[in-house]
């Protein structure tokens, strides 16, 4: 088994920062990708930010030169710079993982929210 477990949302001021973290842990012999999504209000989940496994990141348009996604091993970051109210909704990273058993899963986390308002 394998668990995502996500931190660090809050409410911010438009303009601020927040830091999300989601940290992998169990049955895990290796991630692969490492993902953040959002859902807003009444909309669908959407692909924010990807890590890949020794790869560079990639993002969503709405979210380039303010967001920056990091990996350290089995936890990934998102760094959220000048943010804005539409960037208001729940965050949930994602991981392809491999198990001891080599078993290919993809997990989610909890979801934290993040609420930008003043």
């Amino acid at each position: 088994q394998v668990q995502l477990v996500e931190s660090g949302g809050g409410l911010v001021q438009p303009g601020g920062s927040l830091r999300l973290s989601c940290a992998a842990s169990g049955n895990i012999l290796s991630i692969n990708t490492m993902r953040w999504y959002r859902q807003a209000p009444g909309k669908e989940r959407d692909l924010v930010a990807t890590m890949p496994s020794g790869g560079s990141p990639n993002y969503a348009s709405s979210v380039k030169g303010r967001f920056t996604i990091a990996r350290d091993k089995n936890t990934v970051s998102l760094q959220m710079n000048s943010l804005k109210s539409e960037d208001t909704a729940v965050y949930y990273c994602k991981a392809h993982v491999i198990t001891r058993t080599y078993m290919y899963l993809e997990v989610w986390g909890q979801g934290t929210l993040v609420t930008v308002s003043s």
